[in-house]
């Protein structure tokens, strides 16, 4: 195989082969490493209601057979956050629209990323990724030697803290990659302030409570990762991504308007809009109220698909457990206290898994202890 297809050091086990490059060169058939157990393969789903009638009742509107559409522009913010939460509560996740972001910053973003990943394989080699750090162009999620593969490349980057953001670090071509990049990180990350802030009304919280446990405006983390999925001779034997939740506070998923790739309940993507998905962060210390959804990511033997995963989440450093005003009295919170580093690292040993790593987290049920007694401390 050309040298031009796999990155061969980097800190990886193994050489590590371009699914563009596979995609190019396997014919009709994918190779075995790319092949899901039967258990795991993708399978079409049934068409489901979008929207249950309590969901209705909080002002979110149907999507069609697929999640909860929230309409972010309603001028009423007790309304708009009763939408947000009635999502969050019963689904974990929603499509946001009339979201703020403008939409010929969207479609420049995604274009400027498609340039990207059609640059030749060797000027996309430049910025090949470690397992250190996952920033830059990588094919991998997992380190394990031989292990099972996802039909995917993708592109990781870092817009907060400050000090983690670099733009040598980002694709010099296409030429307006970067400022591009930059503008819609920003866009983002105000939409993000604005949504965590509609979650914590809906918990009955003071609007800044959630932003506060995140380490507060300007201490939070954010990053991206690009995903390119080539086209798949065999779209039903493989993923994308294997099933998970994710890791961090929140998501903003933008993706293709016209190609159908997140999975168990089939997303019928709004034009333009954001999907937007609880992660295991907010699920912690909402002490459940709000659910992280379990995930995957199916391929196309039509056509290439882009998608844009960006990621707001807590202070790595800062301890997270239950916000102890959502902790009944009595009873002790159902996570024990982490940082969002030392759970990243939890979850990298392990790999993806659903959401078995952080249910395996999840305190046993016990006898409340008496009022007199409680602690709304989590243990570490």
């Amino acid at each position: 195989m050309s040298s031009c297809c796999f990155n061969g050091g980097a800190g990886w086990p193994e050489p590590v082969v371009r699914v563009q490059a596979v995609s190019d060169t396997c014919g009709d058939t994918i190779p075995e490493r790319y092949v899901k157990p039967p258990s795991d393969r993708p399978s079409p789903l049934p068409a489901t209601s979008a929207a249950s009638a309590s969901d209705a009742a909080a002002g979110v509107v149907a999507g069609g057979p697929s999640i909860p559409v929230v309409d972010l522009s309603m001028p009423d913010a007790d309304a708009a956050s009763r939408a947000v939460a009635a999502a969050c509560r019963e689904w974990g996740f929603f499509q946001a629209v009339n979201h703020g972001v403008r939409t010929q910053l969207l479609r420049a973003a995604r274009a400027a990323w498609r340039g990207f990943f059609r640059q030749p394989a060797e000027v996309r080699e430049r910025y090949a990724n470690s397992p250190a750090t996952y920033e830059g162009y990588g094919s991998r999620l997992g380190t394990a030697k031989g292990g099972p593969l996802d039909w995917g490349d993708y592109y990781f980057l870092h817009f907060m803290p400050q000090s983690l953001k670099s733009h040598e670090k980002w694709p010099s071509l296409p030429p307006s990659l970067r400022e591009t990049t930059e503008e819609y990180g920003e866009a983002v990350v105000q939409l993000c302030r604005r949504v965590m802030r509609l979650l914590s009304s809906g918990l009955g919280l003071e609007a800044g409570r959630l932003a506060a446990a995140f380490g507060g405006e300007g201490g939070e983390g954010a990053c991206m990762r690009v995903n390119f999925y080539p086209r798949c001779p065999q779209p039903e034997l493989t993923l994308g991504v294997a099933a998970h939740s994710d890791p961090g506070g929140m998501t903003m998923l933008l993706v293709d308007d016209h190609v159908r790739g997140l999975q168990w309940i089939t997303v019928d993507p709004v034009p333009d809009a954001f999907i937007v998905n609880v992660g295991d962060q907010i699920q912690v210390l909402s002490n459940a109220a709000y659910k992280s959804v379990e995930h995957r990511v199916t391929v196309s033997a039509a056509e290439d698909r882009l998608s844009m995963a960006f990621f707001y989440n807590p202070r790595s450093d800062l301890p997270i457990a239950p916000m102890p005003e959502l902790v009944p009295p009595g009873h002790p919170p159902l996570y024990p206290e982490m940082t969002f580093d030392e759970y990243r690292v939890f979850i990298r040993q392990r790999g993806l898994a659903g959401k078995a790593q952080l249910e395996s987290l999840q305190a046993k049920p016990a006898a409340p202890v008496p009022d007199s007694d409680a602690s709304f401390s989590s243990s570490s």
